[in-house]
């Protein structure tokens, strides 16, 4: 059985940036775990190519909410990442950090070390920003660039002088001291081509003899010993091929995503009693509030017919 100091489930965007600082040193084991494949699809990189990927079985999991009341009955699509990269190789490319509140809440709430001032060095870090901004909240020498949108229509020129109106201010950097406002996105797009976490952080990576790669390598549960994960259960070649175990000395790191971490804690005897016992697996470790409360970002679609644009 094959054993490394860290295993990561996972190889999207925290992933591939883990895989990344962990393996910096060269000596320290790393293999990371991606249910999906190469990211080889010329979609991923061409910027408007997520029109595309967003319903792309070869690299999105395609998944489709429950319809509910609020969603007048609806199923509503929730695409998600299913390569390297992971959803940084199909989104829609805009670079929105989390509001400055959330991360301060967390910290208040015992959190110690995820408030706003603690992660900012972080962001700072990793980020590459091409264009205006507060060097006190922006970064110019990391990895994953940032640029600003490089056309501007008249329709949005006047969305955003209508916001103004109202009484939204411009904002000319969300990303920095304040983020409430109005304007253009910013974007993960450099010399036309998409920006991923795969692209600029895992694949300069793997390089290094002491990070390993597996592709359609699908994680199926987390290996506890008491309370302690030392390992992970896969299939290889996908969601029907064989099992294997790898073994972890230090940590396993789950990083699936907003839907496929907690999944695997379920699967894993990890989650709330009631609905494991309803499924049939083993509670290893009650934890109520596994897969409860989603809050992934909401992208509604407005469209309006206009008199004129002048």
């Amino acid at each position: 059985m094959d054993t490394f100091d860290y295993i990561i489930v996972g190889a999207g965007s925290a992933g591939s940036v883990l895989a990344n600082r962990l393996s910096k040193d060269g000596e320290t084991s790393i293999c990371v775990l991606e249910a999906g494949g190469l990211d080889w699809h010329p979609f991923i990189h061409i910027p408007a190519g997520f029109i595309k990927t967003f319903y792309d079985d070869r690299v999105n999991w395609n998944y489709s909410m429950e319809p509910g009341a609020w969603t007048g009955g609806r199923r509503i699509h929730a695409p998600r990442g299913k390569t390297l990269g992971g959803s940084s190789s199909i989104n829609g490319h805009i670079y929105n950090r989390g509001q400055h509140l959330d991360f301060d809440t967390w910290a208040q709430h015992g959190n110690h070390g995820w408030g706003f001032a603690d992660v900012l060095p972080y962001f700072r870090r990793m980020e590459r920003r091409i264009g205006d901004g507060d060097d006190t909240y922006r970064g110019r020498e990391g990895e994953l660039v940032v640029t600003d949108i490089d056309w501007r229509h008249p329709l949005c020129d006047a969305f955003i002088e209508g916001a103004v109106q109202h009484g939204i201010p411009r904002n000319p950097d969300y990303n920095g001291s304040v983020q409430e406002g109005v304007a253009y996105a910013q974007r993960t797009i450099f010399r036309g081509r998409r920006v991923s976490a795969s692209r600029v952080f895992l694949r300069p990576a793997m390089k290094r003899k002491n990070l390993h790669v597996r592709i359609r390598a699908h994680a199926t549960e987390i290996l506890l010993e008491g309370k302690r994960a030392t390992g992970v259960r896969y299939r290889v070649g996908g969601r029907d091929g064989a099992l294997q175990e790898i073994r972890a000395r230090r940590e396993v790191i789950l990083s699936g995503g907003t839907y496929n971490s907690p999944q695997l804690l379920q699967l894993s005897g990890i989650g709330p009693p009631p609905l494991l016992a309803s499924l049939g697996i083993e509670v290893k470790h009650a934890l109520a509030g596994v897969g409860e409360n989603l809050r992934d970002h909401y992208a509604p679609r407005f469209v309006a017919r206009v008199k004129n644009i002048d």
